[in-house]
């Protein structure tokens, strides 16, 4: 016979623990000292109970099938498969191939690799029919999983200027390749270039939605699931409501075009946060940020290595990053249960209300002329830079806390020496149509201060 313990004892309401707190607080103002504001407007209580959830959305989320993504730079071909090769061997099940070469033989790429159970992304910073019309045969021919991600719009907003086309306009040859292309998904959206820029979740989430919106309008014929490519801070719980929220919103859009495949989310942690002093400690953040990633609900996840702000890409910093997933996965047994986060009354009232807010400014944007209109009228990158500024200023006055940077930063500490890859903001003069978003890290001022000091 099972007994349940919990009859034993008197079920308590969220209006007793509030008044045991208020009690044990001795007179202090309850809302200002254990209720505080995120940065999208969203309080956070001390705790919360299930007879204030007053509704529940279904996100399904697969934790048990998350993929293992390495990042390759194809520049030498033989190497790069290589590369491919040793990190399939090490652990990785899946790629993400960044490619900015039209030459490159993109068919003797693929043949060269046992791609069986792997899933390949490319990152391309050009559009080809033909190239693409090769990655599709390959993917027909041996019934591989590829996403091609091409996104237009991430590029206007990223580098100023649309991608260079034989066609009058990338939204014809993308329509063209959407035709003449069946076993590959072509979209992807940068949500990344959002949150490395400062913006906030709600922003995150609202300007992606606005993305996908102008594909359904632009594209005639979507077949294949939209790639968001994400990235995901140390706010641990609030980052995986933040996937959770996109999923959910993309589904209701979607549904709207007759859409019925779910979106395929590919995660790395920010660069936001990430500091050139103290450098161990990005893989302490990498870490609660990947398992974010994963309790949200990410298809895949691309760790970021904790030395990419300075050194080239090498072999023991990928490898770090690398085992961080494999640990997790085949350690912390992350890989083990779906829709881990149901049931958290926090996570679950945090996704509700990222969701709503989230929504709102989506509709907003869609009356106000669309996405891309107010892209190209600056309202996205002012929006954006309003909120990089107001979390800006709260590092600089040691209110967001960044360990060994603006809170017992090792004076000792030498960087100089060590730096391959220039860290900061680089300044490129050029004709654009826009002005680009621009994405800054938090710590880019005291970390050159330091470095000029040195």
């Amino acid at each position: 016979m099972t007994t349940n313990l919990f009859d034993d004892f008197n079920p308590v309401s969220s209006k007793q623990w509030k008044q045991k707190i208020q009690f044990e607080l001795k007179g202090a103002d309850y809302n200002e000292t254990v209720v505080w504001n995120s940065p999208e407007d969203i309080q956070v209580k001390p705790f919360y109970h299930r007879d204030e959830l007053t509704k529940t959305y279904s996100v399904a989320t697969k934790a048990t099938q998350f993929k293992i993504c390495q990042n390759i730079f194809v520049y030498d071909i033989e190497k790069s498969i290589e590369r491919a090769l040793d990190v399939l061997h090490r652990g990785a099940d899946s790629l993400r191939f960044t490619i900015e070469n039209e030459a490159i033989d993109v068919t003797k790429l693929l043949e060269n690799l046992p791609l069986e159970n792997s899933t390949i992304y490319f990152n391309l910073s050009f559009i080809s029919i033909d190239f693409v019309k090769k990655i599709d045969a390959f993917a027909k021919k041996n019934n591989t999983v590829i996403f091609c991600n091409l996104d237009p719009i991430g590029q206007l907003a990223q580098d100023g200027n649309w991608f260079v086309t034989a066609e009058k306009t990338n939204f014809e040859t993308l329509n063209l390749l959407s035709k003449q292309t069946t076993s590959l998904s072509l979209i992807s959206i940068n949500t990344a270039l959002y949150q490395n820029a400062g913006a906030n979740m709600v922003q995150q989430i609202a300007y992606s939605l606005g993305q996908a919106n102008e594909y359904f309008n632009r594209i005639d014929s979507i077949q294949q699931p939209i790639v968001f490519e994400v990235t995901v801070g140390t706010n641990y719980f609030f980052e995986i409501a933040k996937l959770r929220a996109l999923r959910l919103l993309f589904k209701l859009i979607a549904e709207e075009y007759d859409h019925n495949l779910d979106c395929n989310i590919i995660v790395s942690p920010t660069k936001r946060n990430k500091t050139l002093y103290d450098y161990n400690v990005n893989m302490l953040r990498t870490t609660t940020e990947c398992m974010s990633a994963i309790i949200g609900g990410a298809n895949a996840i691309a760790n970021l290595p904790y030395d990419a702000l300075y050194h080239k890409d090498n072999e023991f910093g990928d490898r770090i990053a690398r085992n961080q997933l494999l640990i997790l996965k085949n350690e912390s047994y992350f890989d083990k249960v779906n829709n881990p986060a149901d049931g958290s009354y926090y996570i679950e009232n945090i996704t509700n209300q990222l969701a709503e807010k989230s929504l709102v400014l989506f509709k907003d944007i869609e009356a106000n002329g669309g996405f891309l209109k107010q892209l190209n009228d600056g309202i996205i990158k002012r929006k954006i830079q309003e909120s990089a500024g107001t979390e800006q200023n709260l590092f600089d006055t040691g209110k967001e806390i960044l360990l060994g940077t603006n809170k017992h930063p090792n004076k000792q500490d030498k960087m100089k020496h060590d730096l391959e890859l220039f860290p900061f903001v680089k300044v490129k003069p050029r004709k654009t149509l826009i002005t680009p978003i621009i994405e800054k890290r938090l710590a880019e001022k005291i970390e050159q201060e330091r470095l000029d000091l040195e």
